[in-house]
């Protein structure tokens, strides 16, 4: 992709496929991290278990579907990539419906498959930990949600935006960028850095503790890599150079 936008390079349209795609790639994403959470008990979640868990999952399903879809799967990094011009404001709508369908099978699935079990962790459900996050504060947890999200946009822009990035590397710096992410901030807001993640197992297990966090901090997160990432790095290399000045005759 280049580094700026214009009419002529306009983002091509997505077709069925990449809206199946954005549906698999999310499904599987919320299925295996909300089954691992589903079947672990409360409190004993290994974080690097937990980090590994959901970098291994991401980086097999952008490696699997990101030339279909480019490999989005979370509604923050879709309103991102529409902010700068990477994708059609339809089909970042698109997009972000596909992902909470994706969000709510897999979390069906998990119900189905752990309903006991996992009925003690609301089925994976991203709430605050009142015991780690600093007072239990809801604005606390807002920039937990927004720095976890802004790390793992941040590596998107470097590697899939970026032209002169590593891009045969972007599903596993992503990967983990997701997972050290998760390292962090799982145990005091159960880093659901994706609304669509967070939604599909609150819509099934009936649970929406501070429901807002989780919408805003990652948009906003997302939002301020995408653009920052842009501002900083994209655009001083878009520039033309400047021809040296000629020497007028003296």
């Amino acid at each position: 992709m280049s580094a700026t936008v214009t009419p002529a390079e306009a983002p091509e349209p997505r077709g069925p496929a990449a809206y199946v795609a954005e549906i698999v790639g999310t499904f599987l994403l919320v299925f295996f991290i909300c089954a691992f959470l589903s079947i672990a008990h409360p409190g004993t979640h290994d974080l690097a278990a937990l980090g590994l868990v959901h970098a291994f999952v991401l980086a097999a399903a952008i490696y699997a579907l990101g030339g279909t879809s480019g490999a989005n799967f979370n509604p923050a990094v879709t309103v991102a990539l529409w902010s700068i011009r990477k994708i059609r404001l339809p089909d970042a709508v698109a997009y972000i419906v596909c992902q909470l369908i994706g969000a709510v099978l897999a979390a069906l699935l998990v119900k189905l498959l752990f309903k006991d079990v996992g009925a003690v962790n609301d089925y994976g459900v991203a709430t605050i930990n009142k015991a780690v996050l600093q007072n239990g504060s809801a604005g606390l947890g807002l920039i937990a949600e927004a720095l976890g999200t802004f790390m793992l946009v941040w590596a998107i822009m470097g590697t899939a935006v970026n032209p002169r990035g590593e891009a045969p590397f972007a599903g596993l710096v992503i990967g983990i960028a997701l997972g050290v992410a998760v390292m962090i901030f799982g145990p005091a807001t159960g880093a659901g850095l994706n609304p669509a993640r967070w939604f599909g197992p609150a819509l099934v297990a009936g649970v929406y503790s501070d429901a807002w966090i989780y919408i805003v901090g990652p948009l906003a997160g997302g939002l301020l890599a995408a653009l920052g990432y842009r501002a900083l790095v994209l655009a001083p290399r878009a520039l033309p150079a400047v021809a040296p000045k000629e020497e007028l005759p003296g």
